[in-house]
């Protein structure tokens, strides 16, 4: 087999399946990763790299987390209807069904709900089909997401905390819980959403403290408007940070990070192994169960000691294997003899996409001036280095010819790794960038729908709100149903009906044009209507009580709003799924996004008054009046008031009387006992820590 039959093989492989396993061991010989990118560039030269993916059913950008079926994987997944995967142009289809003269308003109406029904179907089923894939490529058990009690949690890859409640959005939790075989769970319905950047900015002032935020001065500065000031330590940082260790496979790395283990815990130092995934985590404790070394595994799975755990983790001979939650809040403390024999070391397996995460592993030691030692053991094999960084590295392993099983330490090394998260930096700041101007356009029709609910719901009068309501609904109505030029072609029996469902109020074709159809304007229809709706409002505010029809109009109101802005949401984010595809006709998605959305919220705002006055003209208020009667008091009774306080409680017999002299003298309440801080273990021996546990409260 010639290279470039390999080549295109092996580019293949990365296109379907990049986290297989035996693919990435493949890559792993001399010479195999610069012949597949070799050949990638010899196709994108030619023109001809969708030729490769000719022989796939379906294809993955690992980076960007997107899935394309390709032409052979529709073909396979409905054979019998080759158009299932075509998303009708609804805008020209509809223009077609309009420029039909063969076809009655009704028919036209019916052909395109049966457009829009062959949309939503297409639609639905595509995104079905391509969550049900990312789930299975794309989404690792113990990675990023773990099952327990017949459950999929989502894990923080930041933290690594179960984060309780949370679900994946757009139908992917339940594509998981497929693949997992647990009971699928129906779809979460959005009631308010905002993103944490939209959110910080409703403070009128921001501040914050953290010991990692100097990577991320640049976006601090560009999103919220703060500067990041770096204030220098109170003691010198002594603890000893070793240049990364490499590695061709993460089976010699691991092997080496067992070896180093072992080493410190003959000597007594304390070791602090940080993980990125539950995964990892699990592996090397069952490595070092079978070498004999007694451990601590805290992750996503086994979070309930935690403040034990960590506390005990700067003792003596300690090993402590951590997923990226690490106890952060809780300080290892390290005693005098762990302070001769180096302090903590901290051994992290593998970088993550962000420094800070990293920057927080290396913090856990070397703490208020104590000596420490960090050291990160890496792959050519490890996701941040396969994704973005390992090209440059092999190239130059392959220079220096390393073996298997031999290692490179460098400082050129680490900045090539460091360069890399950098990318993936920018990239993921990039990405939470354009998803911000996303919520900008949601952000502000939130800030009016809720200041407008806030009003309402704060007592305001909603009367003059009402009467715009009904003026601005009634122009509306009027000029929907009186649309064409030719008069003879008004919905007079349409407007009619509308009113009456609405406004209950009943105006009669033969009453509005009772002075010639030739003549009448629209204005005079408005004003008809909207004096006889009028005088309905009116009637019923003679009825109804003034603070009763105030509650009516409130509750009319704040039910439609709550309900119509969940409806308008959901919308949203069908909207926003398939705005991406206008890119595809030379469009720019944000800007069809903001047109399209400001579309739908006028619209909205039409819901929302149309919908309130009709809650409030035909909801009916039925007044009750309570019986009253005057209950006989009973014979024979006997009223006996004993004394009591100003509380209200009887006073107890033989209770000495209060000495006057010593009256407003309070006596100082003294601690008896030390005081429990609040990221100590607590005393009760839950294992918890005390702010979590019997400090709670």
């Amino acid at each position: 087999m010639d290279d470039m039959k390999r080549g295109t093989l092996l580019l293949q492989c990365h296109h379907g399946l990049p986290k297989h396993p035996g693919l990435l061991k493949l890559l792993e010989e001399p010479g195999m990763k610069k012949l597949m990118h070799d050949t990638e560039s010899y196709y994108m030269q030619e023109k001809k790299l969708h030729e490769v993916d000719e022989e796939l059913y379906y294809t993955i950008d690992e980076r960007s987390h997107v899935i394309d079926i390709t032409e052979k994987g529709r073909q396979l997944l409905a054979p019998k209807d080759p158009e299932q995967f075509i998303i009708p142009d609804i805008g020209d289809e509809f223009a077609k069904i309009d420029q039909r003269d063969d076809l009655s308003d009704t028919e036209k109406q019916e052909e395109k709900d049966r457009i829009q029904r062959l949309h939503s179907r297409r639609s639905e089923t595509i995104h079905n089909l391509q969550q049900l894939l990312r789930a299975y490529s794309l989404y690792s058990r113990d990675v990023d997401y773990v099952v327990k009690d017949g459950k999929v949690l989502i894990v923080d890859e930041f933290t690594g905390r179960i984060l309780p409640g949370r679900r994946y959005s757009d139908g992917l939790h339940q594509a998981i819980e497929a693949k997992e075989k647990v009971r699928i769970e129906g779809e979460n319905q959005t009631l308010a959403t905002i993103t944490l950047q939209n959110y910080f900015r409703m403070y009128d002032k921001l501040a914050g403290m953290t010991g990692t935020a100097e990577t991320e001065a640049a976006e601090f500065g560009e999103i919220y408007k703060l500067e990041v000031v770096s204030i220098p330590t109170n003691r010198p940082v002594i603890r000893k940070d070793r240049n990364d260790v490499i590695y061709r496979t993460k089976r010699e790395k691991y092997r080496a990070i067992i070896e180093e283990i072992i080493l410190s815990h003959k000597k007594g130092q304390p070791v602090l192994v940080g993980t990125i995934s539950v995964e990892v985590s699990e592996m090397l404790s069952k490595m070092l169960q079978r070498a004999g070394i007694p451990h601590n595994v805290l992750n996503a799975k086994q979070h309930q000691r935690e403040a034990e755990i960590v506390a005990r983790a700067g003792h003596f001979g300690s090993v402590t294997i951590a997923t990226n939650m690490a106890g952060r809040g809780t300080d290892i403390k390290i005693n005098e003899e762990t302070r001769k024999l180096g302090g903590l070391k901290i051994i992290g397996t593998e970088r993550h996409e962000s420094r800070r995460i990293d920057l927080q592993l290396k913090g856990r030691s070397g703490r208020q001036g104590d000596p420490g030692e960090s050291v990160f053991y890496l792959s050519l094999e490890d996701d941040l280095m396969r994704l973005f960084g390992s090209d440059r590295v092999s190239a130059i392993m392959d220079r220096l010819g390393v073996e298997e099983g031999e290692v490179i330490s460098h400082p050129m090394i680490s900045r090539s790794i460091e360069r890399a998260q950098k990318k993936v930096e920018e990239r993921n700041f990039a990405i939470r960038k354009h998803l911000l101007e996303y919520d900008d356009v949601m952000n502000m029709q939130r800030e009016v729908i809720y200041d407008r609910r806030n009003y309402a719901l704060h007592g305001g009068n909603l009367r003059e709100e009402i009467l715009s309501m009904l003026e601005k609904y009634i122009r509306e109505t009027v000029d929907k149903f009186t649309g064409e030029e030719d008069i003879h072609d008004w919905d007079w029996e349409g407007l009619r009906q509308e009113t009456i469902n609405v406004l209950m109020t009943d105006i009669h074709p033969d009453e509005l044009t009772q002075e010639g159809k030739e003549k009448i304007e629209r204005e005079d229809i408005v004003s008809r209507i909207h004096s006889k709706a009028l005088a309905t409002y009116e009637r019923k505010q003679q009825i109804i009580p003034p603070d009763i029809m105030g509650k009516l109009e409130r509750w009319a109101y704040l039910m439609t709003v709550d309900n119509v802005w969940k409806e308008h949401l959901f919308e949203l984010d069908q909207l926003k799924e398939g705005i991406g595809l206008q890119a595809y006709g030379q469009k720019d998605p944000l800007i069809a996004y903001k047109t399209e959305a400001f579309k739908m919220f006028e619209e909205m705002l039409s819901r929302i008054d149309r919908e309130s006055l009709r809650l409030i003209f035909r909801t009916e208020v039925r007044m009750e009046q309570e019986p009253h009667s005057e209950q006989p008091r009973p014979a024979n009774i006997v009223m006996k008031h004993e004394e009591t306080d100003n509380l209200g409680y009887q006073k107890a017999a033989g209770q000495p009387k209060a000495d006057p002299s010593k009256a407003g003298k309070t006596q100082p309440i003294r601690r008896t006992e030390r005081k429990i801080g609040r990221n100590e273990p607590c005393p009760c021996g839950s294992g918890k820590k005390y702010k979590h546990c019997c400090g709670a409260n």
